[in-house]
């Protein structure tokens, strides 16, 4: 008999685990219809049409294609699984035009599926946060909407963050005034996006490889290691770009964005201009997002403007801009930093008898009125095998109703974390310790 397994960059997740990603979940939600997103949902799978394209090369060579629709149909499927969900938005939007109030603020809390090669903090399968705004012109006051929205989640959350934020116009620029070829844009962005991962050397070796000429490298590179403020960076780039109309008008957003920002200010993140970040995606038009961790660079979402990602449905003058979350990666920091704080249950009733706990019952539904997460124990066993349970499913209190108790008309609490135990008169006086 084969032992079961599940596909690599698959995952099983234990209760404890799911209660800490429906934590997270939760928190996301919540601040995401505070700044006034509204939910939606696609499906699973998309035509294939829909979703081929819109992402470069490496895009559609990481998609999973459906190769049957099931026994019933011989030919080859022409649907793939959902790759992102930005683009199946922007199919939403174009499809529910005359439903839609714009300017429509969305959120999307669903799976992806992309066959990268499994390795640590990167599945085959795993969650996205979005939350998107389309409009039918933009404003950059929806780039600052969404840096105080990831301010407010990572604030929550106690997770200091850094947001990288760039403009593809000022990549353009420096494409114009260093000479590459304008059919070398594509080749560019993707290569330079590996600057902080990769380094100098290994980006400029990828660029020569891809027909980027050394003399065009040079010219710019410069920009790409400059450690200066934004102030600094931005006078640098504005004489540059004397003669780039399209490296002014990035200039021209960030410098927008950036001191709108500082006049509003940040709780707990820190916004830095990172003249490399590209973002590997075809469908960005100008200002373009990254979010790491204060303590490490490993990316935990992203996002950016695209303003003609609607074009490709064949719908006009529709501007987008939206931010994406990593569920999972954000999860895998915070596990790492043992920021957690959720507990399955509160409290857990031991079960003394049939007697006993019909005792106890209008007391667990009291609890569980007032919010308070609380199991009874479903077998009459060995006390000892129910405090295991409390202690292995990390539940702090026990609650002990005996016939000793009913006789005396006391409540006995354990908290199991500080090994002490307390009697009670009321189940009201219980309810503070517990919340």
């Amino acid at each position: 008999m084969e032992f079961p397994n599940i596909p690599k960059g698959t995952r099983d997740f234990s209760s404890i685990e799911m209660s800490k990603r429906n934590y997270l979940i939760q928190v996301i939600r919540e601040k995401f219809e505070l700044f006034g997103f509204y939910p939606i949902e696609t499906p699973s799978f998309e035509n294939i049409s829909t979703l081929v394209g819109k992402y470069g090369e490496e895009g559609d060579y990481l998609m999973f294609k459906l190769l049957h629709s099931g026994n019933v149909l011989k030919k080859l499927s022409n649907k793939a699984l959902r790759y992102d969900l930005t683009v199946p938005f922007v199919r939403y939007v174009v499809m529910h035009k005359n439903e839609i109030v714009f300017p429509f603020k969305r959120y999307q809390i669903q799976p992806v599926w992309r066959a990268d090669k499994p390795q640590k903090g990167r599945f085959r399968e795993f969650y996205q946060c979005d939350a998107d705004i389309v409009s039918s012109y933009g404003s950059l006051w929806e780039e600052i909407e969404l840096i105080q929205l990831c301010d407010e989640i990572f604030t929550k959350l106690n997770f200091p963050i850094i947001i990288y934020i760039n403009h593809r116009d000022i990549l353009g620029g420096l494409v114009e005034i260093s000479g590459i070829k304008n059919n070398l844009w594509k080749d560019f962005t993707t290569s330079l996006d590996k600057w902080n991962k990769i380094g100098r050397d290994l980006v400029k070796k990828e660029m020569l490889r891809k027909g980027i000429s050394s003399q065009s490298f040079e010219k710019i590179a410069f920009f790409f290691d400059m450690k200066e403020n934004f102030s600094k960076k931005e006078k640098h780039l504005t004489v540059a770009f004397q003669y780039s109309k399209k490296g002014k008008k990035g200039i021209k957003d960030l410098s927008f964005i950036y001191k709108n920002i500082r006049r509003i200010s940040l709780q707990n993140t820190k916004l830095e201009w990172n003249i490399s970040l590209a973002r590997g995606m075809n469908y960005y038009t100008g200002t373009i997002l990254e979010i790491v961790p204060f303590h490490n660079l490993i990316s935990i979402g992203g996002g950016g403007r695209y303003d003609q990602l609607a074009n490709l449905f064949g719908m006009k003058n529709v501007s987008g801009v939206g931010v994406s979350l990593g569920l999972d990666r954000i999860y895998l920091a915070m596990e790492k930093k043992n920021l957690f704080q959720t507990i399955p249950s509160k409290v857990l009733f031991i079960n003394f008898g049939d007697e006993e706990v019909l005792y106890a019952y209008k007391m667990i539904n009291f609890l569980r009125k007032k919010g308070i997460s609380t199991q009874l124990y479903p077998h009459t066993v060995k006390i000892g095998k129910q405090f295991r349970y409390a202690n292995d499913n990390n539940i702090p209190f026990t609650i002990s109703i005996g016939k000793n108790e009913i006789k005396r008309n006391k409540i006995r609490v354990k908290n199991l974390k500080e090994r002490t135990e307390k009697e009670y008169d009321n189940i009201n006086d219980i309810v503070n310790q517990l919340i």
